[in-house]
């Protein structure tokens, strides 16, 4: 059987297997030696997503090699603008991810688990496409705000000893990252997610996980013998 990735985030993560996303270039890059599970839920914050944190576990098989946390973006909406319903206080988002991990260790004590830390946000581009329709002039989501929940996933990755991909501040170490690397001001281009997908490339690999380190599913053509093929593959029944 085949070792499973699973992605469990918001709609970065759900969005992530349309083509070009990470999700869809990781499935590509482990597709001989893992398979890549979506659990991704738009619109979905950290404390929704301990609700349904045991559905989402028990909908996997086995456990898997890797798991992928990536919420922040939807906790960080400000809480007196239009995506407040979605709004999580900084010190909760940052015990809520504590409090994934350990669910996830508890269950999964040999999976990998990676933080992903929310993307920066370009507030220009959350005006001219705002939430609900928002007619206040103002963004629901600010950079700073934004900022300060990356620097908490961090921190709670540190505590709980995982390692964390911090989108924030890589993204930005560009000019013109807010339109290089974002549609509409949060939600990923194909740039943005080419970031993502290699920084969790070597994430992964640093933790142990990579296409070298994992046997292939079943012979490769090159360890086939043209002159009698059959012997290579293994008895089936």
């Amino acid at each position: 059987m085949r070792p499973k990735i699973v992605l469990f985030g918001d709609s970065i993560t759900e969005e992530s297997f349309a083509v070009g996303g990470w999700g869809a270039c990781l499935a590509n890059h482990f597709s001989r030696t893992a398979d890549v599970v979506l659990r991704g839920y738009s619109g979905y914050n950290t404390r929704w997503a301990l609700r349904v944190l045991d559905r989402v576990l028990s909908s996997v098989d086995s456990p898997p090699a890797a798991l992928t946390i990536f919420f922040g973006a939807n906790d960080a909406s400000l809480p007196d603008r239009s995506s407040a319903f979605q709004h999580v206080p900084l010190h909760e988002y940052r015990q809520n991810l504590i409090d994934l991990i350990a669910r996830i260790k508890g269950r999964w004590g040999a999976t990998v688990i990676v933080l992903l830390a929310p993307p920066p946000i370009d507030e220009e581009a959350r005006l001219r496409d705002p939430y609900g329709g928002s007619t206040s002039g103002l963004p629901e989501r600010t950079n700073q705000s934004a900022g300060l929940y990356a620097e908490s996933c961090i921190s709670a990755g540190r505590d709980s000893s995982v390692p964390v991909v911090d989108l924030w501040t890589k993204m930005q170490t560009i000019p013109g990252w807010q339109k290089a690397y974002l549609r509409d001001g949060l939600h990923l281009t194909a740039d943005g997610n080419k970031v993502v997908f290699d920084e969790l490339v070597e994430t992964l690999k640093k933790e142990g996980l990579s296409v070298a380190s994992l046997p292939s599913d079943l012979p490769l053509l090159s360890e086939i013998d043209p002159r009698d093929p059959l012997k290579s593959f293994p008895d089936t029944k």
